[in-house]
């Protein structure tokens, strides 16, 4: 499907400057880090198996490429653990002096039921509220790095049959059955929510040069789908890595939206939009609602605990947020 599909044309170089990529050993986060590494950037490379990401890392320098690279770096980060998510930031505010591009890209699908050790269902959890944190955290840093760019990697399950509305007083699914298909469709719904919510408060705070783009990057050959047999149904797994494969993208395919959010001079000007295919899409009537976005918001500052800090001023966040 790769010749089908969109691509990002831009040159752009990205010397002088520094991005984090979450969930990128493999798959579309290690393609758009080999793509950044490759226009010269030094990008952070956040991930939970170290092990795994130093072997991505390995193989990315070893890409072949006529132009300056950039400087890879392994950091550990597991956003299922906001205590990890801490610890990482106060790291990287501790250690880089700017940051003007964060890829929320690390994600869990399908999983089987289950919680975060924060107490979050695991996909709501990781997906959304771990991403959220990172992101609140490392704002000021991100905007005085300015121009700067936060992309979040959605789906377009988030439109899916199964329901990928938000249902605010049933976060946790404590409420109702677990539904894996559903629990993963609001995660990314939330993404979508999020990045345009975002847009706004950077907008009603005066912050013009940091935007905020959520894509979805098609349906990908990549590990993500390696608990459908478990929780879908038996040999999903098999089918989607067999069958699917077929129609899919490939990784450096699939990485293309991504990159195209976090670099192309085309949509510089752009914040708060979906994109599929290196283009804006229009996502599910649900996320465009801005009553929707306003309560995730209060949802996520809550639940972060959040509400004595500013992430919209210039000052770093207090110790007492951060592990250090």
């Amino acid at each position: 499907m790769d010749y089908l599909s969109g691509w990002c044309k831009s040159h752009r170089r990205l010397e002088g400057l520094t991005a984090i990529v979450t969930g990128c050993n493999t798959g579309i986060g290690k393609e758009t880090v080999r793509d950044l590494y490759l226009r010269g950037a030094r990008v952070i490379m956040a991930c939970r198996d170290i092990t795994r990401a130093n072997e991505a890392k390995e193989d990315i320098e070893q890409t072949k490429s006529t132009d300056k690279r950039g400087i890879l770096v392994v950091e550990k980060l597991d956003l299922s653990s906001l205590k990890s998510v801490r610890a990482f930031a106060a790291k990287m505010l501790a250690f880089e002096s700017k940051i003007n591009i964060l890829v929320n890209n690390a994600g869990v699908m399908c999983c089987a039921e289950g919680k975060t050790e924060d107490g979050f269902e695991t996909h709501i959890g990781t997906n959304h509220f771990g991403h959220a944190l990172l992101t609140l955290l490392l704002l000021p840093r991100i905007t005085a790095s300015a121009p700067s760019r936060i992309v979040f990697v959605s789906s377009y399950l988030h439109m899916s049959f199964s329901g990928g509305d938000l249902d605010f007083d049933n976060i946790n699914f404590e409420k109702t059955p677990y539904d894996p298909i559903k629990a993963y469709a609001r995660s990314k719904a939330a993404n979508v929510v999020y990045a345009r919510v975002l847009a706004q408060k950077l907008k009603e705070s005066g912050i013009t040069d940091v935007t905020t783009y959520s894509l979805h990057p098609g349906v990908i050959n990549t590990e993500i789908g390696r608990h459908f047999s478990d929780t879908v149904w038996n040999g999903a797994t098999w089918a989607f890595r067999n069958i699917i494969y077929w129609f899919a993208k490939s990784p450096r395919c699939g990485a293309q939206t991504t990159i195209y959010c976090a670099v192309d001079d085309a949509c510089a000007d752009q914040s708060g939009l979906y994109y599929c295919d290196c283009a804006p899409s229009t996502p599910s009537k649900h996320t465009q609602d801005d009553g929707v976005g306003e309560k995730l918001w209060n949802l996520t500052i809550d639940s972060l605990k959040l509400k004595n800090y500013d992430p919209f001023g210039k000052v770093d966040p207090p110790k007492d947020l951060l592990v250090e």
